[in-house]
């Protein structure tokens, strides 16, 4: 198997089976920023699996090595454990590059996912309150104005990008009313947000979602509102205005990049799929059934849970080097054969949403947007169907999501949406 790194080609079979020492990081080590990665990273996981059992050496972008977990039982270990691998990464950015374009998916921020002991309690209450503050029926009403705003703009048309016209836009607009952020800023937060998850111009992205969340913390502190900003400057663990951006930047990394594609990959699974494109109309297999699969075949936040080990660590017979990362792809221990026995509906065990103390508290809230804006869409536009070949997608580059470039998709043109649920 080769895999592209620059214009050279890089052969896994010139990684050494045993990898990994209390000290040293250097060797040969697969790249995961590749377009031939992004094209078909289960055939990577399944020849990882073979070569190097549950820890595969890996490259997140060019210099920057880590140990990837692509065994279940070996990942469900550590995310149970903070002690010895603790989510704090502030030795290791010591040594990386300011230019670095992964470091700021990765790097120190107070708040609950980069920080541990009573730091991270402190920021986790103020989060879950927030969020837990959701009116889930409210929910129900905003994704279906939205959805048929934007189902509206192309129906007459017998054709649309899902991504572009209708996920994208979707999940930036509820998210945005759920944080209680005007349009201008979140348009702002999620452009700077999608450049860090492509790791293309990561730094200027960093910088421009920075000041945009700064902005929106600093309105809500004066004119607060029924929405998660609020709550979290009103909370009584009192976060000053940049503490509360920093959760901002969190809720907006979990609530745009990996709902949008979670919508996409998805509708896409629902659509080229024989037992579920056939019963779309008859309803024998549910979009419910349909999301459990993807968040477990290609959760769209493939490859995640940092975590920065405090010493060396020996793990099913590999070195972990001290304050390294360890990065748990979901994607591949969901695909475990040890646990993924091909029987998925009803079947949540997966680690999309992460285990453990850093479990993600906006679950139930994300699965609600996901699934409403598939049903709305796919009501208003039962007869939708892929408009390329399947093979012919793009996937986009990065060492952490699973996103589409886009999904194009056609269908009979019909008349706007008077109303909700109707056309």
């Amino acid at each position: 198997m080769t895999t592209a790194k620059s214009d050279q080609y890089f052969d896994l079979d010139s990684v050494p089976l045993t990898h990994g020492s209390p000290v040293d990081t250097s060797g040969p080590r697969i790249p995961l920023y590749t377009e031939e990665y992004a094209a078909d990273p289960h055939k990577v996981y399944r020849e990882m699996r073979s070569r190097f059992g549950s820890l595969a050496p890996v490259e997140l972008s060019p210099g920057i090595p880590a140990t990837l977990v692509i065994g279940y039982h070996t990942a469900v270990r550590i995310l149970h454990d903070p002690e010895h691998f603790p989510a704090d990464p502030r030795v290791w950015q010591r040594d990386i590059p300011s230019d670095c374009p992964v470091l700021p998916m990765m790097e120190y921020r107070p708040n609950p996912l980069r920080t541990v002991g009573q730091d991270r309690t402190r920021y986790r209450s103020a989060a879950v309150a927030a969020i837990g503050g959701v009116d889930m029926h409210e929910m129900h009403s905003i994704i279906e104005k939205i959805s048929v705003s934007l189902i509206n703009s192309f129906c007459r048309d017998g054709y649309c990008d899902v991504v572009g016209q209708y996920a994208s836009p979707l999940i930036f607009a509820t998210l945005n009313a759920m944080l209680g952020c005007p349009p201008e800023l979140g348009h702002r937060a999620a452009q700077g947000l999608a450049a860090m998850f492509d790791t293309v111009d990561a730094a200027a992205g960093n910088a421009a979602q920075a000041d945009a969340l700064l902005e929106l913390a600093r309105l809500k502190r004066v004119h607060p509102g029924d929405d998660i900003t609020s709550r979290l400057v009103q909370h009584g663990v009192h976060l000053s205005d940049e503490e509360v951006r920093q959760q901002l930047a969190l809720l907006y990394g979990a609530g745009t990049e990996p709902p949008q594609n979670l919508i996409t990959n998805t509708l896409l699974l629902m659509l080229t799929d024989e037992r579920f494109a056939a019963n779309v109309l008859d309803g024998s297999l549910s979009t419910h059934d349909a999301l459990d699969e993807v968040l477990f075949n290609d959760p769209p936040l493939a490859n995640y849970c940092i975590s920065y080990p405090r010493q060396p660590m020996l793990i099913d017979g590999i070195w972990l080097p001290a304050h390294q990362p360890v990065m748990i792809s979901m994607s591949a221990c969901n695909n475990d054969p040890a646990v993924n026995t091909g029987t998925l509906a009803q079947n949540r065990s997966h680690l999309a949403f992460s285990v453990g103390p850093h479990s993600c508290p906006a679950r139930s809230v994300a699965l609600l947007v996901v699934q409403d804006a598939i049903d709305q869409l796919l009501d208003a536009i039962p007869e939708m169907r892929l408009a390329v070949p399947r093979a012919e997608l793009c996937w986009r580059p990065g060492p952490f999501h699973r996103a589409l470039v886009s999904l194009p998709v056609v269908f009979p043109a019909s008349a706007p949406i008077v109303s909700g649920g109707g056309s």
